[in-house]
């Protein structure tokens, strides 16, 4: 009994042992904290525990010791079955690892001892190291998945020392006899130069470039520093023989192979269901490289769709998750694959991916995502509000009948699932958009160049693809070195920045306004131009070919950023998205105060970083003249926030309960006729003679307090009003005054421009003057609201 209760107690401690995830990428035997718990034969072992799906992290990091670089190999493997007839127990294990230095445990050093069974082993899969690398090296680790908890791991690590059996080191830096040799490095080359290698081989290029090129990289460095400086023409000669012989149908049946692909490539699945009675097929892929793009791009950051790859081709349609790089362009950090008729099932994929991301970094959260289909399953419901706004729109494409069937198939029965989102939503901006469409362009050049357009409705097809070659591709994206490959360039290759930065690039002066048209001149040839219709506009239109195909090209964006700093422009929508949800935040604040303080907090910080960022980049644009200094619209912060009422956004003489996010029906319709403005008649040009560019891209006095009324930001007033009664009356009152209201461009942050808005529109409304002959002071009457951004300090 004493050996069976000592046997408890020691299980007992070790399931009391923290599980210790560390939040990096991977992590060694150093970042780890070891507890030691008696052991066999009374000995101490040196133990911790872990998440089970996190062990090929720890061996990474503990192959990557700078001290001693190595490689672990499993040198003993045990599993459990599934399905167990007797009791499971206490210290019962699913599956036990044994990982031992590849320098070892054999050694084939003169006069060392090699195990018998080694000469007439039978040949293995993943072999356990060359023979002439063995040097008797005595480190390993144990790993044991436990039946108490699967999701753990208990690492026993006893033996850290890369040592002989006589205690003496035997490879690396320390070992003076591996001076000169191999064996002072790792016995194999990284992961990343062997994932490089891959892509390089991938897209096409040669192997005697690779080697060529590599060459020259170890020279300038002046000699091989670690084991990526010992590639061999014969290592690169086999894996392009590997890609070579690489097939994707597995099966003639489609079902079958995808099973087998899918089986062999474990390490690239995060989900995978087959065909069953109440679900459909999905399968989703994600390669470490994409896990790690993810967690330092996606982290607090945004997470953007698209859904609407291959739709009219596949019959697996591929969903993209993307996330943006410095220079703001899309990564692909996972793919869904399933059926083009099964929509709206995120729930299915979302989970996984979250888990699968968590389990690497504890810490990643995700600070926002963009959708581009929000109501894909429910594409039949037809919404009321708004569609009478688009009569204008048809009317000007009566002549193109193939481009009014196709709007009316697709498009009509979503614009009310579109305009509900667009008033309940914050929305993305142009610079997100355009980095989208661009990864949208590469990815159909990439995948959809198959001479044989009968392997787009195999499944196996698209996954190995999608692993493979264009992997390849978005790797090659972020290489630094790949302008050493440029001679091997095609349509497939990435060149230059997306059309945001090449639009921030066109000088100014190349912006010409033109009535209700603007010119911008041609980058590549001076004596051209292109023309745009509606600049300033979310919904510019140019005429060069990028843009004729539906997309946002540079131009565009050049004129609406000079639209919009020469005051011809309303703010973008997203930024007076922005705007509003700030001012409902303050005018309507959570019952929880905290909450609220940390919303008006990151507000805050993000225009504080906003201005920083975008100063640094535009630096002191001479169109900044004409600004207020911000200094004038600043004023020092009071002990309470006016109640003052913006009309149609908040709801500031509410009680709390009657406040909230929520947007009126008004606003809503506000909003509609804010954002899609019909077009000006003709016949008001001729009437008032030829206008200028100014009075032309200005919005109609209606248009202007509508849009004053949804975009004002806050105020604030020295004395609260304690009462309903006199709160009423300041809302009320307050609907005359003439408000300066400061909003930025959406590229650069600017100072305060005042837009004095028209009173007369105001006197107009029965509401106004209700209230002008009520209790209403003439000081109250007559006062202009200021805005005022909160500082730094706040």
């Amino acid at each position: 009994m004493i050996p069976m209760q000592m046997q408890m107690a020691r299980w007992d401690e070790i399931l009391t042992l923290p599980v210790q995830n560390p939040p990096t990428p991977e992590f060694s035997a150093s970042d780890i904290m070891w507890s030691r718990v008696e052991g066999w034969k009374d000995s101490m072992d040196r133990l911790a525990l872990i998440p089970f799906s996190r062990v090929n992290d720890f061996v990474r990091g503990e192959s990557n010791n700078k001290e001693c670089p190595t490689r672990f190999h499993v040198e003993a493997r045990r599993r459990r079955p599934p399905t167990m007839n007797c009791k499971p127990k206490v210290d019962g294990i699913l599956e036990y690892i044994l990982y031992w230095c590849s320098f070892g445990p054999d050694d084939y050093r003169k006069g060392g001892s090699v195990r018998p069974s080694r000469n007439s082993s039978t040949k293995r899969k993943t072999p356990a190291g060359r023979p002439h690398t063995k040097r008797g090296c005595i480190c390993h680790f144990i790993v044991k998945r436990l039946i108490a908890e699967p999701s753990v791991a208990l690492v026993i690590y006893n033996h850290d020392k890369h040592v002989d059996k006589i205690g003496k080191p035997c490879h690396g830096p320390m070992d003076n006899m591996a001076i000169g040799t191999k064996a002072m490095f790792a016995p194999y080359i990284s992961d990343e130069l062997r994932l490089q290698i891959m892509s390089l081989l991938c897209v096409g290029i040669p192997v005697e470039t690779i080697m060529q090129r590599h060459t020259e990289m170890i020279e300038k460095q002046g000699g091989p520093s670690n084991r990526d400086g010992l590639l061999t023409h014969r290592y690169v000669r086999r894996l392009e023989r590997k890609i070579r012989r690489s097939v994707y149908e597995l099966d003639d049946d489609d079902a079958i192979s995808i099973n087998i692909w899918v089986e062999n490539h474990q390490n690239h699945i995060f989900l995978y269901e087959d065909f069953s009675d109440k679900d459909t097929f999905i399968v989703g892929v994600q390669t470490d490289w994409q896990l790690q793009q993810m967690i330092q791009y996606g982290n607090r950051s945004l997470l953007a769709s698209d859904s609407k790859f291959g739709t009219n081709k596949l019959k697996y349609p591929v969903h993209s998750l993307l996330v943006f790089d410095e220079q703001k362009n899309a990564i692909p950090v996972a793919w869904i694959i399933t059926p083009n008729f099964s929509h709206g099932e995120a729930y299915r994929w979302m989970g996984a991916l979250y888990d699968r991301v968590r389990t690497k970094d504890p810490t990643w959260q995700l600070g926002g995502f963009i959708i581009d289909d929000p109501f894909a399953d429910v594409r039949t419901i037809r919404g009321n509000g708004g569609m009478e706004l688009f009569e204008a729109f048809l009317e000007d494409f009566v002549d193109c009948a193939g481009f009014l069937d196709y709007f009316r198939a697709l498009w009509f029965p979503r614009l009310g699932s579109w305009i509900t989102m667009l008033r309940t939503t914050p929305l993305a901006t142009t610079e997100v958009a355009s980095a989208i469409e661009s990864y949208h362009h590469l990815l159909k050049l990439r995948l959809l160049n198959e001479a044989n357009e009968r392997v787009y409705q195999r499944a196996d097809w698209l996954v190995h693809k999608l692993g493979t070659k264009v992997h390849s591709y978005y790797w090659l994206d972020e290489y630094s070195g790949k302008d050493n490959f440029s001679r091997y360039w095609r349509s497939e290759w990435k060149s230059g920045p997306n059309p945001w930065q090449q639009g921030l690039q066109i000088p100014d002066s190349d912006v010409i306004v033109e009535g209700n048209c603007a010119r911008v001149v041609c980058q590549k040839n001076k004596e051209r131009s292109h023309v745009i219709v509606n600049p300033g506009s979310d919904l510019a239109l140019c005429d060069c070919s990028w843009s004729r195909k539906g997309n946002i090209c540079k131009h565009a964006i050049k004129s609406t950023k000079v639209f919009r700093q020469r005051g011809l422009a309303p703010p973008s929508l997203a930024l007076y998205r922005y705007y509003q949800a700030l001012a409902n935040v303050v005018h309507c604040p959570p019952s929880d105060t905290l909450i609220s303080d940390h919303a008006v907090a990151v507000a805050i910080f993000v225009r504080t970083q906003l201005d920083s960022l975008l100063d640094a980049t535009n630096g002191n644009s001479s169109n900044r003249s004409t600004s207020k200094d911000p200094q004038s619209v600043i004023e020092p912060r009071e002990s309470d926030v006016r109640e003052g009422s913006i009309e149609n956004d908040v709801c500031a003489s509410q009680s709390q309960a009657e406040c909230g996010d929520e947007v009126s029906d008004e606003q809503n319709d506000d909003l509609d006729r804010f954002v899609f403005k019909k077009r000006k008649s003709r016949e008001a040009s001729d009437e008032e003679g030829s206008p200028t560019a100014t009075q032309i891209t200005q919005p109609s006095e209606t248009e202007s307090s509508q849009a004053t009324d949804l975009q004002e930001p806050l105020d604030r007033q020295e004395n609260r009003a304690p009462k309903k009664s006199k709160s009423k009356e300041a809302s009320d009152g307050g609907k005359a005054n003439a408000r300066q209201a400061k909003q930025p461009s959406e590229t650069e942050s600017r100072p305060a421009i005042d837009q004095q808005e028209p009173l007369h529109h105001r006197q107009e409304n029965p509401a106004h003057k209700k209230t002008k002959s009520g209790e209403a002071s003439d000081g109250e009457e007559t006062m202009a609201m200021q805005v005022m951004e909160p500082s730094e300090t706040e």
